[in-house]
């Protein structure tokens, strides 16, 4: 069984055929999305937030992204992993970005990265392209950058800006990404630049017309209910099932309804035997 690659996203997005992308961030949930038959996962620094409990993307490092990254991959069998690369993982310098894209497909067995920007870092797409390493364009809202942004607003909003975000994807094309995610944007927006680049846009927040979509799990799963965003959909209410199962457990175990005999282990007459001689020793 072969995974997913690259070429097969582009021939997708050829055909007419949406791409459905989720995250995931350990083994049984990647395996979960494996035989679910999901094409492409994205270990996303939003296990940050998700995850770790942090406010933010920011304090996520290359430990915690190889760490999950190796676990998703173990997962899986025919999805595409693609690892993304965390704050000052490849800002500083076109070195420290390859040295650590290269760490994600050598020591953590992903199939491609995925880094934050457009233009400014059109020249470090094309350094790691160059060395074999597919990448994966990410502009918008690119949360790194929430600092600068302000918070986490729509972006492109205003015609320098659309225009901006459009000569961004131009140029993550251009450098050699095969896909680019387009997040939280105007509808009409993340319509134009799907139109303009030969290569798939994976939207989040950006309309229906982008070539393909994808959500954090945990927001489509309804595991943090306290807040769903506005892009996202609840398919299911997990935090409301797992904390009906937890309740239930606790109650049986306070009332001693479990284990029953059903889920403990049992010995045969000479055990038992040696157990009553014990006994009668003590």
């Amino acid at each position: 069984m072969r995974r997913v690659s690259i070429d097969d996203l582009k021939a997708m997005k050829e055909r007419g055929e949406k791409i459905a992308m989720l995250t995931a961030y350990d083994f049984p949930t990647a395996r979960l999305l494996d035989d679910a038959g999901v094409p492409i996962i994205l270990v996303g620094d939003s296990l940050g937030m998700v995850v770790l409990g942090y406010s933010s993307t920011l304090p996520v490092t290359m430990a915690d992204m190889l760490h999950h990254v190796s676990a998703v991959v173990r997962g899986t069998q025919r999805t595409h992993v693609v690892a993304d690369m965390p704050f000052m993982s490849y800002q500083a310098s076109p070195e420290d970005a390859l040295r650590n894209a290269g760490r994600f497909l050598q020591e953590a067995g992903a199939q491609s990265v995925k880094l934050e920007g457009g233009v400014s870092v059109a020249d470090t797409v094309r350094r790691l392209v160059e060395a074999g390493i597919p990448v994966m364009g990410h502009i918008g809202l690119t949360p790194q950058s929430v600092n600068q942004f302000g918070g986490y607003k729509i972006q492109g909003k205003t015609p320098a800006a659309a225009v901006k975000l459009l000569n961004d994807a131009l140029a993550l094309e251009q450098a050699g990404a095969y896909a680019i995610v387009v997040e939280t944007v105007p509808a009409p927006l993340g319509k134009l630049v799907s139109q303009r680049i030969s290569i798939p846009s994976i939207g989040i927040g950006a309309g229906p017309y982008c070539d393909g979509q994808v959500q954090v799990l945990h927001d489509m799963l309804g595991l943090h209910p306290e807040f769903v965003p506005k892009h996202a959909k609840q398919y299911a209410h997990l935090a409301e099932e797992i904390g009906r199962a937890v309740r239930e457990y606790l109650t049986e175990v306070q009332q001693g309804h479990f284990p029953t005999e059903r889920e403990s282990f049992m010995m045969g007459p000479e055990g038992e035997a040696v157990l009553a001689e014990l006994s009668g020793m003590v």
